[in-house]
């Protein structure tokens, strides 16, 4: 493994049950705080692992309250529970351990004048061990190559139109709509160029959405990209112009999806139809318009995104080979079919919907699963995750890192759940830029 780089953040503030789901809501009255006795929080297989555990009410240490505990494996059902009373605040819990690599998961609930607070703490055995439970089909690299073929027969067809109220001083917006298929299928996003760019001064940078049918939310959110020299394009894959509402986003979503983020069970039974097909072919379609562009300076090709963003982003790498260098963070669509192996399953947790669990199903998953686009990426990658994260959770994104060999960093910040802070997100940038050729 090259340089790991690990972050800690060991405070996490408490979860009541009303409240959104993020381990650090803002103005709570009560403070979690869980410190494993291995400060990266990481065991070898056979080793006992114990957390101590905090609950702090307006800063004050709860005395004597009662604190319910359930323990099992990364994303699996409870094998032990158990009970522990706080003294000045504290409590030791012992997790146990794992004979094969993997996680356990700590489950906390404390009952406070009538109010339930809850949290948990995940920490990994061995977890540089872990491997994906998917294989890779003979024919993967020929299925590929076949439909990027396909996709080259595909003339570049895109429209760019400015959007003033984006553009500032240092750089210029514009929406963008790409088409990707023979049938005049398209994808949108929000492109931003520096504004004293000239021909051949950029990098590029293409970023991926994360999932769900919905508008591109605050596309200047990224806009110390543009103004470090940097063009991005912030894309969206459904063919749905993001200048629609909030509203008609959700009355189509409501519509095409059965249930939630639907699509990516759509025509499964398929390969060739299989909805995402075309979502990850439209990464190469989109680098094909980003390096038409004149100010591309004809060196550097970034792709950077999280969750279903971050999967988009080693897949397109791995298609890619113009791609230079790539930033995933905690990547979805990840050993889908890990619960075959009584283990975590990547998002979109195949195993809790109804009738995936089929032969043909569990094949064609293979096929676009992230970790075998990961065991051909090419270029130096940079993966973030968190421990806490049930999303996309830490044994898939271990076993994503763990196949890839190209060089490669890893920035795992353990008390994260599904998010990244705003200082992670502008390290990414800075890696990009120290990677620049």
């Amino acid at each position: 493994m090259k340089k790991l780089l690990t972050a800690l953040f060991i405070t996490i503030l408490a979860i009541s049950l009303p409240a959104h789901a993020e381990n650090y809501p803002s103005r709570s009255d009560y403070l979690w705080v869980t410190v494993p006795d291995h400060n990266d929080w990481n065991y070898t297989t056979g080793e006992q692992a114990r957390v101590e555990i905090q609950l702090y009410r307006y800063g004050i240490p709860l005395d004597n309250v009662d604190v319910e505990y359930e323990l099992g494996n990364d994303l699996m059902g409870t094998d032990k529970t158990g009970k522990v009373t706080l003294k000045n605040g504290r409590a030791i819990i012992n997790i146990g351990t794992m004979k094969t690599p993997g996680f356990r998961d700590c489950r906390l609930k404390a009952t406070v004048d009538g109010d339930t607070y809850k949290h948990h703490v995940k920490v990994g055995f061995s977890p540089e061990k872990i491997e994906p439970y998917t294989a890779m089909p003979d024919d993967f690299n020929k299925f590929w190559n076949d439909n990027l073929a396909e996709l080259a027969k595909v003339p570049l067809d895109y429209t760019i139109t400015p959007v003033p109220r984006f553009t500032t001083s240092q750089f210029n917006a514009y929406l963008v709509k790409l088409t990707i298929s023979p049938k005049r299928r398209a994808i949108y996003g929000y492109l931003f160029i520096p504004a004293n760019a000239t021909p051949g001064s950029c990098p590029v940078v293409l970023c991926p959405p994360g999932a769900g049918i919905k508008t591109i939310k605050d596309p200047l959110r990224h806009r110390y990209y543009p103004e470090n020299g940097v063009i991005r394009f912030e894309t969206e894959i459904h063919g749905l112009n993001p200048e629609m509402s909030d509203e008609i986003f959700s009355e189509i979503s409501n519509a095409f999806n059965a249930s939630e983020n639907g699509y990516l069970t759509n025509n499964l039974d398929n390969r060739d139809n299989y909805y995402m097909k075309w979502v990850y072919l439209a990464g190469v379609r989109a680098i094909d318009m980003l390096t038409s562009l004149p100010e591309w300076d004809h060196r550097n090709v970034i792709v950077q995104g999280g969750s279903q963003g971050g999967a988009l982003s080693i897949i397109t790498a791995a298609l890619d080979s113009r791609v230079t260098a790539c930033v995933a963070n905690y990547p979805a669509l990840a050993d889908m079919a890990g619960f075959k192996a009584n283990r975590a399953d990547g998002y979109p947790h195949f195993s809790k919907i109804p009738g995936m669990d089929t032969p043909e199903r569990l094949k064609n998953m293979a096929y676009f699963d992230v970790v075998n686009f990961a065991r051909i990426l090419q270029c130096p990658t940079l993966m973030t995750w968190g421990y806490n994260d049930n999303t996309c959770p830490p044994t898939t994104s271990w076993a994503v890192y763990n196949v890839i060999s190209a060089p490669k960093e890893a920035l795992i910040t353990p008390i994260n759940e599904h998010w990244a802070s705003d200082r992670t997100e502008r390290r990414h940038l800075d890696w990009i830029l120290n990677h620049l050729k």
